[in-house]
């Protein structure tokens, strides 16, 4: 068997709770509540834990320290992790993390059971503490097209969408194969509603007025590869050459 497979301990994926908050995001609130449960560090009636970016990033290896750190600002601005400074020094920036249950307790989702464990595994996943209601890093995520989760990643295609066409004046449809893939793939990426509401603004505050550039207000030129440079752009108007996109319709 492979040594890639149940030979070192798995991270989790919840996939009800992926599609509220994130991929990316998920993962790492899984791995926060896994240290808080053991965590001695107690202030204002909290358990807190703390870590650098670094050192998140040997826990996950398969991450940059850019998208541990857009991960963490993503939870932080959803306000599911709250982070503060409880070092005795000030001087000392080692962020502190907690999570806010009853916030996320208000998303009332539930573990979805995607596959059997094979029965050899069995009594492995039983001392492991891991149920075949979890998904793991070592097996492929499987696509949102289950009846749980469809109804949920429709609700976003048509959140973004709508919101698009009130900012712009347009009537693209969010069952647009091409477009469902866009979105779909920007959110696997770890992008949530917020970033793409303001994908839509600063791209809209920028082309809407002008008469070459408001074509490219569409789907395939927001949502496409640039989509982390403009979530990442700052909020001043830009002058752009028709290279820097793909214009073919």
């Amino acid at each position: 068997m492979s040594r890639l497979l149940i030979n070192e301990h798995p991270l989790m994926v919840i996939p009800s709770l992926a599609v509220k908050v994130g991929v990316n995001e998920s993962i790492f609130l899984q791995q926060i509540h896994y240290w808080l449960t053991t965590s001695s560090h107690v202030f204002e009636e909290n358990k807190w834990i703390y870590n650098s970016y670094i050192e998140w990033q040997k826990q996950f290896p398969f991450w940059s320290i850019s998208t541990i750190r857009r991960t963490i600002n993503s939870l932080e601005k959803q306000g599911y992790v709250v982070s503060a400074n409880w070092n005795r020094s000030k001087m000392d920036k080692t962020k502190w993390y907690r999570i806010d249950y009853e916030k996320l307790e208000g998303l009332e989702y539930h573990r979805l059971s995607l596959f059997d464990l094979p029965s050899a595994q069995s009594e492995q996943s039983k001392e492991s503490g891991w149920t075949k209601d979890e998904i793991s890093l070592n097996k492929p995520i499987p696509e949102i097209t289950t009846e749980t989760t469809t109804e949920k990643i429709h609700i976003l295609f048509s959140e973004v969408i709508d919101y698009l066409n009130q900012q712009t004046h347009s009537s693209y449809k969010s069952n647009s194969k091409k477009t469902k893939q866009l979105i779909q793939a920007r959110w696997r990426e770890g992008f949530v509603l917020d970033d793409f509401k303001k994908v839509i603004d600063l791209k809209t505050s920028e082309w809407l007025r002008d008469p070459h550039w408001s074509k490219y207000l569409r789907p395939e030129t927001l949502f496409g590869p640039k989509f982390e440079s403009y979530v990442n752009q700052k909020a001043n108007k830009k002058s752009y050459k028709e290279e820097d996109f793909n214009l073919d319709d």
